[in-house]
């Protein structure tokens, strides 16, 4: 088998690692900046750290600020627009998945302009030359996006996310500072830091998987596990940490794929404009319990990077339980909901949401086949 891997150009990490914005700018020649975010994060100060480092750099920028938390059609064909009619040279993107995807999708088709229809990018998008460069600045630690070849748009008008896939839309540079994530509430934390664990297991038992990737997703696991707790109480240490664990698991995921977590939770988002991450955490144990047969000792690994003990003599059926509880254990402890219905789903709607699922781009990646009629099953089950 051939294992291609495909990794961001630069990345910095680290609490004041916007400062070099600025300097990757000038040394880039970039005269003109988009700049992508969402009101939210106008209002509360957070994408104006941003701004203050272009106002003392004297760079040039205009500001996109129309993103949804679950970003439309809509939004990338005003972006496109508001990116060709002002002359920007390259985006700034500061936000979480939901800025940086949108970006992504804009910078992919000012450089492809023969994609201009957004729902021609599903899938593996057969784009010729490399997006508009993007500077992707994470204020969430979650998406990975500064550093995928991934995106999720929400079509409005079918009530569907679709994945598109594409090596020419990763953002040249990445910066991955824990001070922008620190007026994060706990509940966005929550979900986001959820989101980072589901990437980092489903990329783990993926059937794309191998052990370049299996060392990234066993070490986020094991950052993840240890941290998340503590960066939903605000603690800076943990938000570092988990700013940390959910790069490391998107370096991974990207390069091998996810599974039906992700299937099953975009339509979710779609339909009832559910967070991400909510319905990421919500589906996580439960797609595990289906998996686990195809998993090897995969569940093993898992339990021990989650902090289980004693799981080399535990026999592999206590192994994948134990791993599920800890699974389990932190979604509560960090206040997931357990049910479907908690988020406002609908018995009638479920066979819509499956049909969905089983069409979704992360589906084949799955350990184990699935069928639609199983799909609709592991909904009900936590209805």
């Amino acid at each position: 088998m051939v294992c291609r891997t495909i990794l961001n150009e630069t990345s910095y990490f680290g609490r004041g690692a916007i400062k070099e914005i600025a300097s990757e700018i000038k040394g880039r020649g970039f005269k003109k900046i988009l700049l992508v975010t969402d009101k939210d994060l106008l209002k509360f100060k957070v994408a104006t750290k941003v701004c203050a480092v272009l106002d003392e750099a004297g760079i040039t920028y205009k500001i996109y600020d129309k993103i949804k938390a679950n970003p439309t059609i809509t939004n990338v064909t005003e972006g496109v627009e508001c990116c060709k009619n002002y002359g920007a040279e390259a985006i700034v993107a500061v936000g979480g998945g939901s800025s940086i995807d949108t970006s992504k999708a804009i910078a992919i088709i000012i450089k492809n302009p023969e994609f201009a229809d957004v729902r021609s990018l599903e899938g593996a998008s057969p784009t010729k030359h490399k997006a508009l460069p993007i500077i992707a600045v994470s204020t969430t630690s979650g998406t990975a996006a500064e550093v995928t070849i991934n995106y999720v748009i929400t079509d409005e008008e079918k009530n569907r996310k679709f994945v598109c896939a594409d090596p020419h839309d990763i953002p040249v540079v990445a910066i991955i500072d824990p001070d922008m994530t620190a007026s994060m509430p706990p509940k966005l934390c929550a979900a986001t830091g959820m989101d980072a664990l589901v990437h980092a297991i489903e990329g783990y038992i993926t059937k794309g998987a191998w052990e370049l990737t299996d060392m990234m997703h066993l070490k986020a696991i094991e950052i993840i596990s240890r941290s998340l707790r503590d960066s939903v109480k605000g603690d800076i240490n943990g938000r570092a940490e988990m700013a940390l664990g959910q790069y490391i698991a998107g370096m991974g995921f990207s390069n091998v794929g996810l599974g039906i977590v992700h299937s099953m939770a975009h339509p979710l988002s779609a339909v009832y404009d559910t967070p991400h991450g909510v319905a990421c955490a919500v589906l996580l144990a439960p797609v595990l319990k289906f998996n686990a047969e195809a998993t090897g000792e995969k569940y093993r690994a898992i339990a021990k990077a989650m902090g289980v003990k004693k799981t080399k003599s535990m026999s592999i059926e206590q192994a994948r339980k134990e791993c599920i509880a800890a699974v389990e254990k932190l979604s509560t402890d960090v206040g997931i909901p357990k049910k479907l219905s908690e988020l406002g789903v609908k018995e009638k709607d479920i066979t819509f949401l499956a049909k969905s699922a089983i069409a979704d781009a992360c589906t084949p990646g799955n350990p184990r086949d699935v069928s639609l009629q199983e799909i609709e099953d592991i909904y009900k089950s936590i209805l």
